[in-house]
């Protein structure tokens, strides 16, 4: 059995009424030759069930919530608890899907099951279908979560799983689509020959196993928690909220003297968030839009810049932000502070169900007027937050997380995130890149033509959250809100794309991307 740590448990204490902790996909595939179907996905899973950790494990809570909780295998796993099935209304367009998946972003994910859904989205113009996965953040990072994507594709139409989810528990052959009443007694049939729970290595724990787990955590939480704040004290002056306490730099030089670390830390801007439209309490309801644009064009902005592919990410954000922003009159005078996560994942630990992240704070030059400057700006900041990040330990997410006792943090948790939203806001939102392969993968013989991930928002991140994904070629956004927080999301992810034509010297016409559907 493995525990959740201190991170991954957070994931859980955050979820409330307004906030949903899962991280998605939507994919959009041509399913045309009608070989994409709710039979041919279940016997997918069911077969590759083994290759996804992730997918197959569930909660086990300590009573009373007096620990974290537990991994163990589901021993009446079903399908059917999992695997969803809808069609979209007429004309099934990119408004229509955006509405339809942003309902089922919204809704938590069931805590008594392996936490994950998937929806196959028929009715889509164009012969096209979706695909929406959500797995919750308490068992997946960004990287752990294309890892798990990837267990589900081929390479080819008529291949099995993707070579690197092969060589490390064996490569499987995809069965043939089936249908009708035939399909569905071949994936009853497949279920009952599926491994149980016992092969994915986890036993639900014994109570008294967990009390005494919980007796000893406790006995020895003092000592690992203030081991925790002389650690996170280190990197004071970068951490949200704690960097605006007067003298956090001398705090943070003054616990690294006594920790033995010597090494000076690069100074850091001001990391303090302004107050925005999108940041204060949010609601349960979410909108959502997606796009694409070129990948070679954001490569070759940052080459003929000298900066990283995510760089330019991060400029093309900060252009949008400033433009939503200064439509509604609205833009703060000083920089936008954004949260971008960062894997720390090992290479000893790829088959480790939960999260292995950290995150760097950087300012977001919002302020600045002409796009090349602001471009310039943004390769400076996000150099600064390298190289800072580059000599401050990985860790100081998770020992925040894991200063206060389990029972306490899973009460007072949502209560500070909401407190800080209405106070002060730790940062202004959060941008997530994850990178993904330059070539076409297929899902049940149909190949996906897009992948648009949607992430977490919380009262304390505030109401709108980019994430992107780099695929075949191009750059794939999902952009996620509340609707009381960003009114038009849509407009933001037209920004998006304006920002990249200012800087390929196509400020009149949109050139560079890839839509899902045609306009």
């Amino acid at each position: 059995m493995r525990q959740l740590t201190a991170l991954d448990a957070q994931f859980l204490n955050v979820e409330t009424a307004t906030t949903a902790a899962h991280v998605a996909g939507l994919a959009i595939l041509d399913a045309a030759d009608g070989r994409l179907n709710r039979q041919a996905l279940a016997g997918l899973l069911l077969e590759r069930l083994h290759l996804a950790p992730a997918l197959q494990l569930r909660l086990v809570e300590v009573p009373l919530g007096l620990d974290h909780p537990y991994w163990a295998g589901d021993p009446e796993f079903d399908i059917d608890n999992h695997l969803f099935e809808m069609t979209l209304p007429a004309p099934g367009g990119e408004r229509e899907l955006a509405e339809a998946v942003a309902e089922i972003h919204a809704r938590r994910l069931d805590r008594t099951h392996p936490l994950w859904e998937m929806h196959l989205i028929n009715g889509l113009a164009g012969g096209k279908a979706g695909v929406y996965t959500k797995v919750h953040h308490a068992a997946i990072d960004g990287v752990s979560g294309a890892e798990t994507l990837a267990a589900l594709l081929d390479l080819a139409p008529e291949t099995g799983p993707l070579p690197h989810c092969a060589t490390r528990t064996g490569k499987t052959s995809r069965p043939a689509a089936v249908s009708g009443d035939e399909g569905d007694g071949v994936v009853r049939e497949m279920a009952s020959a599926r491994p149980k729970a016992g092969a994915a290595g986890e036993e639900a724990p014994g109570l008294l196993a967990m009390l005494a787990g919980a007796a000893a955590n406790g006995v020895a939480h003092p000592g690992r928690a203030l081991r925790s704040v002389m650690r996170a004290a280190g990197d004071l002056d970068a951490i949200p909220l704690a960097a605006t306490v007067p003298g956090s730099r001398l705090i943070a030089r003054a616990a690294r003297k006594v920790a033995g670390d010597p090494r000076e830390r690069p100074p850091l801007p001001s990391l303090t968030a302004p107050r925005t439209p999108f940041n204060g309490p949010i609601s349960p309801r979410r909108h959502l839009a997606f796009g694409s644009v070129s990948w070679k064009d954001v490569k070759n902005v940052a080459r003929a810049n000298g900066m990283s592919g995510n760089d330019v990410v991060m400029a093309l954000c900060t252009t949008a932000l400033r433009a939503w922003l200064l439509e509604r009159d609205a833009l703060p005078d000083e920089p936008l502070i954004a949260a971008v996560p960062v894997a720390v994942r090992s290479a000893g630990a790829q088959e480790r169900v939960g999260n292995q992240i950290s995150a760097m704070i950087a300012p977001l030059p919002t302020t600045t007027a002409d796009p090349e400057e602001r471009l310039r700006v943004v390769g400076q900041t996000m150099s600064a937050a390298k190289r800072r990040f580059a000599l401050a330990p990985t860790s100081w997410l998770s020992e925040l997380c894991a200063v206060l006792p389990s029972p306490v943090t899973g009460l007072v948790t949502p209560a500070i995130f909401r407190f800080v939203s209405a106070a002060r806001p730790p940062v202004n939102l959060i941008i997530s890149n994850v990178p993904g392969p330059q070539f076409p993968l297929y899902l049940c013989g149909s190949r996906v033509l897009s992948y648009y991930p949607m992430s977490v928002l919380s009262d304390a991140t505030g109401g709108v959250n980019i994430t992107c994904f780099s695929y075949d070629g191009m750059l794939d956004f999902g952009v996620v809100a509340c609707p009381e927080r960003m009114d038009d999301v849509w407009s933001l992810l037209d920004h998006l794309r304006r920002a990249l034509d200012e800087l390929v010297d196509r400020p009149d016409e949109y050139h560079g991307g890839r839509d899902a559907f045609p306009h």
